[in-house]
């Protein structure tokens, strides 16, 4: 996450899911120091174990994982563009057709609450209804994936979408997308980067048939 330029010092957080719960970043700990002891596992009732106090987030990864048993993976980030966007409480819209990559035609943006609290879960999996991926208000992002890699892969692709929506919009008003447009690309998602041998690349979030609005 340092490397991919999505975070920095000990901001955000990420968890993978195991056995019956979930294995989580440690609060106030830099990723760089972390050893596999330092990562505390939780269950989905909310019981830590370990030696480190789990990330003051745990609630949304908590609920996603009970909610959502395609996720695996969670990531949360506070990344330069995404926290730009974040903080003018605006949706990605149709500007671009990758946005379908997350599940539907906006990546939306979450209502504000405070961080750690039950409020922000609240809102958190309200806006990645559908999704697999959305905005924090006033915050950054959060992403949901198959595995740790994926999640990953997905936050540095909105990263990337939250850089080009924030340029585009330096210039004017970008030209969006029509409803009709982006209910083929979603239709043609189903497939995205699905190799011989696979049965399905739908991403979590995502209906069969892409039909997510």
């Amino acid at each position: 996450m340092g490397s991919a330029g999505l975070n920095k010092g000990t901001a955000g957080n990420l968890s993978v899911r195991a056995g019956t719960g979930f294995l989580i970043t440690p609060t106030g700990m830099d990723y760089a120091s972390l050893e596999c002891a330092d990562l505390p596992w939780m269950s989905l009732e909310g019981e830590a174990r370990g030696r480190r106090r789990p990330s003051s987030e745990w609630r949304f990864h908590r609920d996603l994982y009970a909610a959502r048993p395609e996720v695996g993976a969670v990531l949360h980030a506070h990344s330069p563009f995404a926290v730009s966007l974040a903080c003018l409480r605006r949706e990605i819209p149709p500007f671009h057709y990758m946005i379908a990559r997350f599940g539907g035609t906006t990546v939306r943006c979450g209502a504000y609450a405070l961080f750690g609290t039950q409020a922000l879960s609240d809102a958190a999996l309200a806006a990645l209804e559908g999704r697999s991926a959305c905005l924090l208000a006033n915050h950054g992002m959060l992403v949901a994936g198959r595995d740790l890699k994926q999640a990953l892969d997905l936050g540095i692709e909105l990263e990337s979408l939250c850089e080009q929506y924030w340029r585009a919009c330096q210039l004017g008003e970008p030209v969006l997308l029509s409803a009709a447009e982006m209910a083929e690309v979603l239709e043609h998602f189903r497939h995205y980067g699905q190799q011989p041998g696979q049965q399905s690349s739908q991403q979590p979030g995502q209906q069969a048939g892409g039909k997510t609005p």
